[in-house]
């Protein structure tokens, strides 16, 4: 599987595979397809975003709050979506909006998952970031990326009989990858899972390449592979490490076995990671909504 066009015969044929018949692959909610249209356009209608947002009480409170936050430093809080807007921007506002309805689309109740979205943001957020730095990337590509890099967790939660055990048992494990657990228990895993979730929300190609392969790591030496995506899986795991890093320094252990060789391929140092550390701990802490 080198392309998007072999990605979606793979995908076809795992939804024909036992493992994957009973899984319910929600559709991509009505607020979020008028919100990637509202995206796509070269000149985004502001007054389309704000009916959009205000379209939910929670969702227009979520904008508020960051709005209010320590990150845009005001003197006198905002009380209106509008104003929200004015202050937090149209792009970071739509990402904001897409993590909303993203979240609200794939709810689960497991205590296992109880901090998945507030990660999912943040890695998102560490994506974009990253990409920036890099110049080649478009941002909004790798926030994309890094929201829906492990969405395959909560949907297989959600349909996966036995799933919740081996989400436990693939966390704990150090004699094996996440991805071979969950293999070995359900003939499947959440990359596969998420890919297809990517596709059926019609997410970009390279997003949903990118999400089946973000545990390959052998895909960054494959030449018939985007550059792009390779780029994307190599920037999930250093967004990781970042977000590790935020959270609790001990160490990561995709990070020791994998770091080195993401860190190569985007010609990126040490020092510039560290550096990126403290630039994203106060974008970590106002999104934590």
């Amino acid at each position: 599987m080198t392309d998007p066009a072999l990605l979606d015969a793979e995908l076809q044929q795992a939804r024909r595979a036992p493992a994957l018949r009973d899984i319910l692959i929600p559709p991509c909610p009505e607020l979020l397809v008028r919100l990637q249209a509202l995206a796509a356009h070269p000149e985004p209608d502001a007054r389309e975003l704000e009916r959009i947002a205000s379209a939910d009480v929670a969702m227009s409170a979520a904008l508020i709050r960051l709005a209010n936050s320590p990150l845009h430093g005001l003197q006198s809080p905002v009380q209106t979506v509008g104003q929200a807007l004015t202050v937090i921007g149209l792009q970071p506002a739509v990402q904001l909006l897409t993590g909303f309805l993203t979240r609200h689309a794939l709810q689960t109740r497991s205590a296992l998952l109880a901090h998945f979205w507030d990660t999912s943001t943040r890695r998102a957020l560490a994506c974009e970031h990253i990409a920036r730095q890099l110049y080649t990337m478009d941002p909004g590509l790798g926030y994309s990326f890094g929201l829906f890099c492990h969405v395959g967790i909560p949907v297989m939660m959600q349909g996966v009989k036995g799933y919740s055990g081996t989400l436990t048992e693939a966390l704990a494990r150090k004699d094996r990858s996440f991805v071979d657990t969950e293999n070995a228990s359900h003939r499947t895993d959440h990359a596969v899972v998420g890919a297809i979730v990517a596709r059926t929300w019609h997410l970009p190609p390279l997003v949903a390449l990118a999400v089946r392969l973000h545990h390959d790591f052998s895909c960054l030496n494959e030449a018939r592979i985007p550059a792009h995506a390779r780029h994307l899986v190599a920037m999930a795991l250093v967004a990781d490490h970042l977000l590790h890093q935020h959270e609790d320094p001990s160490s990561l252990r995709e990070w020791e076995q994998h770091g080195a060789a993401c860190l190569a391929h985007l010609e990126v140092g040490e020092a510039e990671v560290d550096h990126w550390i403290d630039q994203l701990h106060p974008v970590f802490e106002a999104h934590a909504l």
